[in-house]
């Protein structure tokens, strides 16, 4: 007894030693490198993640009813009461993506002209996560995951015809980077046995940096002076929101398990600290006004999170796992969410309602089979449908993924895994806009994801992570 109470401690500050080391590199990482690359991440909070561990994402993000000993579930606080006493998980993921971007150019006359491309490779933690009990039936869960990711840069060029001569062609370019981190934590409690109730508080903090420039490419001698002009502008958030779930069990014996479950998660605006500066460089004097504050007179897409309602079906017996899972997000389609931009083509963009629907599937041929490792891998597969939660010139973008995973056990019975798991996903939308008469091509972006995670399990009864074995 006091051995095992000894080896879930050392499990647990061990979690804590790895989170410790592990959070300055999350952040170093957020600060020197983009973990998205696309250019709808240019408005509001950016590209928005995947929750949850790699287990979950390789069945398509599926797990609001997922009710596991062996798993940290971070999408439903409800599911922090299934731990164990006397247990401790602990979970990190690692995510690496490359991006391929392409968009159709048309000439003044509406025929194609081309594609532009873009490709681009990232990597990144993707979260850390612990789970243990507090008391019978009590759980808590801890996770650190990124929510959101700006990355893009974005170039369009302009002939001023009354005066082009003099100063030739415009450029006007788009840039910026930055995350959001989501700091959970979630208590789960079981009254009853086969129902369950968690809320959890969540944290997100992070800074998101745009900048904005007017270059003239070809300048000539004449009277006057012609600058260049960057604009940059900083979002520093710090919130809480809040989310409550609940699972119940409407099977559940010694052989199998469906569960229902379901989230709300309370959502509304960021209200990030802004500062915002403009630097001006005079061309032909070298004469450099800059990092002075300004009032920013160009709207923008406010910082805001979603209210969100989610429910899905877990089932789980021996050699079999699937989910299905549904979410629908209310952005908010009002007045103050939408945006212009005269120096993109005069793009219009908005906030969108979006709705989601996740499924995937878990196959293990033998769990204890001695003589084939393989029987005991668990395969997995899964696929994710809906739509990006923006609108651009008034179209919504749609979004789908198809995913595959394994997961292999490190011993023979203990619940202790290493999982990979694989992302192939689109953005795209089959039509063309067109805007003060010219046809433009909206952005179809391609993606694939190679994750790799590490679940470790302690109990009394097995996975003795750091007990020295004897041998007679």
């Amino acid at each position: 007894m006091q051995r095992s109470k000894n080896n879930i401690f050392r499990l647990f500050a061990l979690a804590l030693v790895a989170m410790a080391m592990l959070l300055p590199q999350v952040t170093m990482a957020q600060s020197s490198s983009l973990n998205a690359y696309s250019p709808y991440s240019m408005y509001g909070p950016g590209e928005i993640h995947t929750p949850g561990s790699v287990q979950m994402r390789s069945m398509g993000g599926v797990g609001l009813g997922l009710r596991s000993a062996s798993q940290v579930n971070v999408l439903n606080p409800a599911a922090a009461s299934v731990v164990p006493s006397k247990s401790f998980l602990f979970d990190l993921n690692i995510d690496g993506a490359h991006y391929r971007n392409n968009q159709m150019r048309y000439t003044a006359d509406g025929l194609e002209a081309g594609k532009s491309r873009t490709a681009y490779n990232t990597g990144n933690i993707h979260n850390i996560g612990i789970q243990f009990p507090l008391a019978k039936g009590l759980g808590a869960m801890f996770n650190i995951s990124p929510y959101s990711s700006v990355g893009y840069r974005v170039m369009t060029t302009d002939e001023q015809f009354d005066n082009w001569a003099d100063i030739g062609q415009v450029e006007y370019i788009h840039a910026g980077e930055g995350d959001i981190t989501e700091v959970k934590f979630a208590i789960g409690w079981a009254p009853v046995r086969k129902f369950s109730i968690g809320v959890a508080a969540r944290y997100l903090w992070g800074t998101i940096d745009r900048e904005y420039a007017t270059k003239i490419s070809n300048v000539v001698t004449g009277s006057g002076s012609y600058a260049h002009t960057v604009g940059a502008d900083s979002f520093i958030v710090n919130n809480f929101k809040f989310q409550v779930g609940l699972q119940w069990s409407i099977i559940a014996d010694d052989k199998r398990m469906l569960t229902l479950g379901a989230t709300y998660d309370l959502g509304g605006r960021l209200n990030p600290r802004e500062r915002n500066y403009l630097y001006t460089d005079n061309e032909y004097h070298g004469v450099v006004s800059g990092g002075f504050p300004i009032r920013n007179e160009i709207s923008k897409l406010e910082l805001r999170v979603p209210h969100q309602v989610a429910a899905g079906l877990y089932y789980l017996d021996r050699k079999i796992a699937w989910g299905v899972d549904y979410s629908y997000s209310m952005w908010g389609g009002d007045n103050e969410s939408y945006v212009e931009n005269p120096n993109l083509q005069n793009i219009s963009v908005a906030y969108a309602d979006t709705h989601t629907i996740k499924a995937g599937i878990e196959f293990v041929p033998r769990r204890g089979d001695t003589r084939n490792y393989f029987n005991r891998v668990s395969y997995r597969f899964g696929a994710r449908v809906g739509n990006y939660y923006q609108t651009f010139y008034g179209e919504q973008i749609n979004t789908m993924a198809v995913t595959a995973g394994l997961g292999f056990p490190i011993r023979l019975w203990g619940s202790s895994s290493i999982n990979v798991g694989f992302e192939y996903g689109r953005m795209s939308t089959p039509k063309s806009v067109v805007v003060g008469g010219h046809k433009i091509g909206l952005t179809t972006q391609n993606y694939f994801k190679l994750s790799l995670g590490f679940s470790l399990f302690s109990h009394d009864t097995n996975d003795y992570w750091f007990v020295r074995q004897k041998f007679d």
